[in-house]
């Protein structure tokens, strides 16, 4: 690591307060540009841990910027991993406060949830599959503290990859009884289509970005719990919404899911 410890407590601190009083900052290695990816992934744990201090669970884990067309967006090449605790969880149809959040955008996405324990370095796709119990539809909301969506990879990371909501619904299905590279996906907002894909689109096909997560994991001495709930990363292009909005995501054999923001 490059920062000292209370560097590292001073802007968890900081990107903490951001998200939950919804207020922007400039991205943090602004002022921090020798920061490291331990650093980075230092401050997100940092984050949790005074989530949990607060009295949050944690609900999951989620892999962020795995879609070409989302490393394009954001200019960066590589995929980022952060936690979802329940906080920020949404039931689905139900509302979010647009208040309480700085500049949402919703992402279609595939989530798996875990039947055994996966552990890293070389977890693959057919680990993930063997491991999953099912699969379905999930809508995160991202909703980055940096003003005007503008960060490094690093800065991304240690905000905890722009987590703030998601729901998941629709009906859950086994795993390993579709093709995931070629289920598609319908995004629409306010009853008009926003976004098209596929599941290929996430680095070839959504396990591979658990199996990352995993790799990720391992590498930190972690492994990823059976029940485990994993947001395996945007399909398309995040889409950003507004408060009277209402989005609906469709997924090929798996039915939909949806939220609308108020």
């Amino acid at each position: 690591m490059t920062l000292q410890a209370s560097q590292l407590d001073a802007l968890a601190e900081h990107l903490h307060d951001c998200q939950l009083n919804a207020r922007d900052t400039l991205k943090i290695t602004d002022d921090h540009p020798d920061m490291s990816w331990d650093d980075a992934y230092a401050i997100q744990d940092r984050i949790l841990a005074a989530k949990l201090a607060r009295g949050a669970r944690i609900a999951g884990y989620k892999a962020g910027l795995t879609s070409h067309a989302k490393m394009k967006q954001m200019g960066v090449t590589d995929p980022v991993f952060g936690f979802l605790v329940d906080d920020y969880t949404v039931p689905e149809g139900s509302e979010i406060k647009a208040s309480e959040l700085i500049h949402p955008k919703v992402e279609p996405e595939i989530a798996f949830v875990t039947k055994t324990e996966l552990k890293g370095p070389g977890c693959s796709i057919a680990n993930v599959l063997a491991a999953a119990d099912v699969v379905l539809p999930g809508i995160e909301v991202i909703d980055s503290r940096y003003r005007d969506f503008k960060f490094d990879l690093k800065s991304v990371v240690a905000d905890n990859t722009s987590a703030s909501r998601f729901v998941v619904g629709g009906r859950a299905v086994c795993a390993r009884s579709v093709d995931l590279r070629t289920t598609g996906i319908v995004l629409e907002k306010n009853g008009e289509v926003v976004a098209l894909g596929a599941g290929a689109a996430v680095l070839g096909h959504p396990a591979a970005a658990v199996a990352m997560l995993v790799n990720h994991l391992g590498r930190r001495g972690k492994t990823l719990p059976a029940g485990s709930l994993v947001l395996s990363g945007g399909i398309t292009e995040a889409v950003a919404v507004q408060a009277g909005d209402n989005v609906t995501l469709r997924v090929q054999g798996m039915g939909s899911v949806s939220v609308r923001f108020v």
